[in-house]
């Protein structure tokens, strides 16, 4: 199967209930679990099932979404021959969310032509996930299906399809006799001329598009029973990799079920929550049921409650903040927070 597929992954999804988090990037770039992007997760699932040319179709605000995937390096993608590649969306205006755009394929039909890979694994960029897509191609060959679409125990389609190189490149320079704009329209189409199969995945994958699954799914890692379907030793998941040095907690500190990075400085309490690289928490502070994201400052006695802070957030001392574990409290990147500014 190794040499026989091509990933390609459609990052051009947005969601408006996500946009205190994603107004400045791209949702595949989105953090999670405190070190990883939304993105490994499915790209980590293509490399590991030995697929080694990815297509990434972004649309806007995709430049930490480039600075974090550089040349697919960590994910062994950057080849003389196939490897990682980016095709940003010259469309400006165009109906978000349908996971596959013709129109946007279309732009870049050299890739496909170019391929030597027999079947394409289309996804969305923003499941977390860890699956092995070789039993999905052995199944679809065996039922002998030209489009099978991945849904979840309930039904839902997962929004990822393995269809034949060449029927896509048919389904995308025919679109306009079609009608089909993507992938979506050919698989729900009761008359369509191809034999389209579902396949049902029984493994842990949950699609993020708002800020309350967002939260919830990102709460659920501090689980074990989650984080040993998510995390496998023999399909691991890739990101990044940055040197920091190992996070410090004074004698003060009091750490209780959480998960923190690397370069971070401990002096106050953390229970439940996510902590990213590079964060530092005063003296006497108090972070519970929270998702704290790289390089943000806390001051001494704050507290706080399932609140989200992005990137480079400065919370200033004495500061109180809380949310619930449906409606947290979200802080954009980069502001600063303090006692006078709470309402």
């Amino acid at each position: 199967m190794k040499r026989k597929l091509l990933g390609v992954i459609d990052a051009t999804t947005y969601h408006e209930d996500l946009e205190d988090l994603v107004n400045h990037r791209s949702l595949a770039a989105l953090p999670f679990g405190g070190r990883y992007r939304i993105i490994d997760f499915i790209l980590s699932s293509m490399v590991n099932s030995g697929i080694r040319s990815v297509a990434i179709f972004p649309k806007m605000q995709y430049r930490s979404l480039m600075d974090h995937l550089g040349s697919g390096k960590n994910w062994d993608l950057n080849r003389k021959r196939d490897g990682l590649f980016f095709f940003p969306s010259p469309i400006v205006e165009s109906d978000e969310n349908k996971i596959g755009s013709f129109e946007h394929f279309a732009a870049n039909m050299d890739y496909f032509y170019r391929s030597t890979q027999e079947y394409a694994f289309i996804s969305n960029c923003n499941t977390i996930i860890n699956m092995d897509i070789a039993p999905i191609f052995e199944w679809h060959n065996e039922a002998k299906c030209d489009i099978t679409e991945i849904r979840h125990q309930d039904g839902r389609s997962m929004e990822m399809y393995l269809i034949k190189t060449s029927l896509l490149v048919k389904l995308i320079e025919t679109r306009h006799e079609t009608g089909y704009t993507c992938m979506k329209d050919v698989v729900t189409d009761l008359s369509a001329a191809y034999t389209i199969c579902h396949y049902e995945y029984n493994g842990y994958a949950v699609t993020i598009d708002s800020i309350d699954n967002y939260f919830s799914t990102s709460m659920k890692l501090l689980e074990p029973k989650v984080w040993k379907q998510l995390f496998l030793k023999e399909q691991p998941i890739i990101t990044k990799v940055k040197d920091e040095p190992p996070t410090k907690y004074v004698q003060e500190s009091v750490v209780n079920n959480a998960m923190i990075a690397n370069g971070c400085h401990i002096s106050g309490t953390v229970e439940n929550s996510i902590i990213a690289r590079g964060v530092k928490i005063g003296k006497g502070a108090v972070i519970k049921n929270c998702i704290i994201m790289q390089k943000c400052q806390i001051e001494e006695n704050c507290y706080l409650d399932s609140v989200i802070l992005d990137k480079d957030v400065k919370v200033e001392a004495g500061t109180y903040l809380t949310g619930t574990a449906h409606a947290p409290y979200v802080i954009r990147k980069g502001t600063k927070q303090g006692a006078l500014m709470n309402s």
